[in-house]
């Protein structure tokens, strides 16, 4: 067993940045992260394009330079690596958390490689773990998908895409663009607002030409192998389908939250308890960083508003970590 002041669960942008916090104020910390580096940001689309430009996504004050105002993926894939090695960060990386229980002052971490134990516990672990599932017959057939990495698999097929987010948006602009015959289901009137500025128009006048297939204020009833079946107001509708893209969300691990004690509001937002000035929850020594804070509401925080968070956290554990240095 080993015992760190500080353990950081995830080696996201934010996790790394909370390292980065931790090395600035002195105090002893390891990230366990269950992938690789920035482990959801490797799992993005291949071609995917941040909303934000390089600058709100630097951590620490570190330039992120890009070729564009707006970087891609394996642009910040290599920004928060050189981020990791240069600074010599303390990460454990593959090594996924199994439990976390805690008694009087210490939290006790099991993880597949090994026990921890820590004063101070930092949950930065995201929401891209667990998708929102349909909760339909046929969403376990191996051809439906939550997550969507590269067109060139769905080329020559019949794609339906579910939802009407960013995600949803840039796989069924790239399918088509591959030689998909694509398909939108979406439960709203219309694409979402939130879909980024500069391809909002693209989607919207690839769908009013015809090349994109859309159902508005329309769900999926039924996956079957070779077709699926979508409640449309004009009454259920059979379309053929090669392959199911359900991207409708992701959520924060909410089992895991309650399991340390951290409160959620009652509404369906499921919002976690802290407070707002050191990201402190209701567990003593047990911080929020990230987009983990917002509950179901996983459109509120980002990277760019949310990489505060490290340095409240680390100003509020430093003035705790100095008062018990000095009762020592």
């Amino acid at each position: 067993m080993k015992n760190v002041e500080l353990i950081i669960i995830g080696g996201g942008p934010i996790g790394i940045a909370c390292g980065l916090a931790a090395n600035n104020k002195g105090i002893d910390y390891l990230i366990i992260e269950k992938g690789t580096i920035v482990n959801s940001l490797y799992h993005y689309p291949v071609n995917m394009q941040f909303f934000s430009s390089s600058e709100k996504l630097e951590i620490d004050s570190i330039p992120f330079i890009s070729k564009e105002a707006k970087p891609k993926r394996d642009e910040a894939l290599e920004y928060y690596r050189r981020i990791v090695t240069s600074n010599q960060l303390n990460i454990n990386l593959f090594e996924t958390v199994k439990e976390v229980n805690k008694t009087e002052e210490l939290f006790t971490v099991n993880t597949t490689k090994g026990t921890y134990t820590s004063r101070f516990l930092i949950l930065a672990t995201g929401f891209y773990d667990i998708p929102n599932l349909l909760n339909i017959p046929g969403e376990d057939l191996p051809k439906v998908s939550h997550y969507y990495n590269d067109p060139h698999l769905y080329a020559m097929q019949k794609v339906a895409v579910i939802g009407a987010s960013n995600s949803a948006v840039d796989a069924a602009l790239e399918c088509y663009r591959k030689g998909a015959e694509v398909s939108m289901i979406i439960r709203g009137e219309s694409i979402s607002d939130r879909v980024k500025y500069w391809v909002k128009p693209d989607i919207e006048n690839r769908i009013k030409e015809g090349s994109i297939d859309v159902f508005y204020n329309s769900t999926v009833k039924e996956i079957k192998p070779i077709f699926i079946i979508i409640d449309t107001p004009k009454g259920e509708k059979t379309l053929e389908n090669n392959f199911v893209l359900a991207l409708t969300g992701y959520k924060p691990n909410f089992h895991f939250l309650k399991h340390l004690g951290v409160n959620l509001s009652n509404d369906d937002s499921q919002i976690p308890e802290y407070n707002e000035e050191t990201m402190e929850t209701n567990v003593k020594g047990l911080y929020l960083a990230g987009v983990i804070c917002g509950g179901m509401e996983t459109h509120k925080w980002f990277i760019e508003n949310s990489r505060v968070h490290a340095k409240k956290i680390l100003e509020d554990i430093s003035s705790k970590h100095t008062v018990l240095d000095t009762k020592n």
